[in-house]
């Protein structure tokens, strides 16, 4: 895989908007987050272009791969590498025989803008298979969340300049450490970070997924490939996740915050503090 780091920025230059504020008029410098087309190839054919922030690439191809059930395990890669080129990036993938037979099979092709998480389906049966089940014994104390938040705000260094991405992290129940990503887009923020996860040889199993967004069915579906059994969001998620994370048997916890949060499934999972 090509290891080297991702040379492209983040940022735009600053830009100067106009300001109103309290009746007053008023310029001053704003960081804005950039937004490139990403194209992510496997075997030299297109299989999706995404616009994304153009930063982290690697893990945003291992984890596309992963929670878009291309691939099991990372060793199922042969080569990986990261291509600027004049209309955007390419995430040029080259996965082992069998996966490559695997894929051919699917003859499925996505392409679509950021926030968009089922795009480019063939059918409407495809946008609502059943996501895979779940199967941990992981229990974790219901303060770990609040702590993990605090740190996630923390860490969001993209967000700290921009205010305007959103954010991905893993908490390790047993060690505390987590693991955080950034993008513009919810999906690829999550896929991002379990590329990055992976890569760092963490296991699903031992923590839990905290999102900075709100939570659709495709995150459920994400979550549930990448083997995650807890998924906290500070927003309240729809209707169709709860039911999706129910059958996956994934813990789900939306409108959580500092001093507390609301369970809408599994709750066997958290240990409520008394």
């Amino acid at each position: 895989m090509d290891a080297q780091p991702d040379p492209l920025k983040w940022f735009s230059k600053p830009a100067l908007p106009l300001a109103w504020r309290n009746g007053a008029v008023l310029q001053k410098p704003r960081r804005l987050p950039e937004e490139t087309a990403i194209a992510l190839t496997y075997n030299l054919a297109t299989f999706a272009v995404m616009m994304a922030s153009p930063g982290d690439l690697q893990d945003f191809a291992i984890g596309f791969s992963k929670s878009e059930g291309i691939i099991e395990d990372i060793s199922e890669i042969e080569d990986l590498e990261i291509l600027s080129i004049s209309t955007g990036i390419e995430c040029r993938i080259t996965l082992n025989t069998e996966r490559r037979a695997v894929l051919d099979a699917r003859r499925r092709r996505i392409a679509g803008p950021v926030g968009c998480g089922l795009c480019g389906m063939d059918s409407l049966e495809q946008a609502t298979l059943q996501a895979r089940r779940v199967n941990s014994p992981l229990r974790i104390p219901a303060s770990l969340i609040g702590e993990a938040l605090a740190a996630v705000e923390a860490q969001q260094t993209l967000n700290q300049e921009t205010h305007a991405v959103h954010a991905a992290a893993f908490i390790n129940a047993a060690t505390g450490a987590l693991l955080l990503r950034e993008d513009i887009g919810r999906h690829n923020a999550l896929d991002k970070l379990i590329g990055a996860a992976m890569s760092k040889g963490e296991s699903a199993n031992e923590g839990a997924l905290l999102l900075t967004s709100r939570v659709s069915i495709e995150l459920i579906q994400k979550a549930a490939m990448f083997g995650a059994p807890v998924l906290a969001a500070i927003s309240v998620p729809t209707a169709r996740a709860v039911r999706e994370a129910q059958a996956a048997c994934i813990t789900l916890i939306g409108v959580a915050r500092r001093d507390g949060f609301e369970i809408f499934s599994h709750p066997e999972r958290i240990l409520l503090d008394r």
